[in-house]
């Protein structure tokens, strides 16, 4: 930690590096991140993957080509309680307050906490596309078309990782942070297009789930995967939430860690 304020770049790879090894000291958060949309495509592909397809009209197509988009949004949020458990840690226990007494690049500690996530999430993104693959997952994506999904799934994990240390900042203990990003795992992938579409919906919920982030993302993803038909402006609609959430997350973060609360 001998580093200074005109070393921003070593400051921030110095948290990178410590954010790693604390990953590798407690992989059981990793494993949670990888073990949650795992389960759900096991759950919901395989076993009840014909009686969902058979509700949605049956058909000549695959049910998993349509699931694995919301998917891989499920991966990406449910990789969001690391980080806001280890920034409340952090605060509570008093190591960044610590921090904020040595010579360095003050938004390094949150930056590095972001980057070591990003690559955890990032990893078991591709863990999960993987054992989709090996499971029946066919995407008639092309190259371009991939490279697009990797920059929507990168910028999807930046907005969500600052949006989860920002919420980590505000709770008052770890127990506080695992539980308030819960609707981020839970509340928002149930209620959008992940596993049935927007037509099959009842009125309520079809409409809170056409104007919430994660159908756009969705709707976005699985046009670029399997060619399905997308609302015109989908995918400008989900980098403009990708941004929003990213400018939110990281603004309110930076305010609370810099005001050396969390409340």
């Amino acid at each position: 930690m001998s580093t200074t304020v005109s070393h921003p770049v070593s400051d921030i790879a110095t948290m990178l590096r410590r954010n790693l090894r604390h990953a590798q000291r407690y992989p059981g958060v990793s494993l949670g991140t990888l073990g949650m949309p795992v389960v759900m495509l096991l759950l919901f592909g395989v076993v009840f993957g014909k009686t969902f397809k058979a509700g949605l009209g049956g058909g000549d197509f695959n049910y998993i080509d349509y699931l694995i988009p919301g998917i891989l949004l499920i991966t990406v949020t449910s990789g969001t309680m690391g980080p806001a458990i280890a920034v409340c840690t952090d605060m509570a226990e008093g190591i960044v307050a610590r921090f904020r007494t040595m010579s360095m690049f003050r938004p390094a500690v949150l930056t590095g906490a972001v980057l070591g996530s990003v690559l955890q999430i990032l990893t078991s993104l591709a863990l999960v596309l993987g054992f989709a693959l090996l499971i029946g997952f066919r995407p008639n994506a092309s190259f371009g078309d991939w490279l697009l999904v990797v920059g929507l799934l990168v910028a999807l994990t930046v907005a969500f990782t600052w949006l989860a240390v920002a919420l980590g900042l505000v709770s008052k203990t770890p127990e506080g942070a695992s539980n308030i990003v819960l609707p981020l795992n839970l509340l928002f992938p149930f209620l959008s297009t992940t596993f049935i579409p927007l037509e099959a919906m009842p009125k309520g919920i079809r409409w809170f789930a056409e104007y919430q982030p994660f159908t756009p993302i969705i709707e976005t993803l699985r046009h670029l995967l399997i060619g399905t038909p997308a609302k015109p402006g989908d995918g400008w609609v989900a980098l403009a939430w990708c941004a929003a959430i990213a400018v939110v997350g990281y603004f309110w973060a930076q305010k609370n860690y810099n005001k050396g609360t969390v409340a």
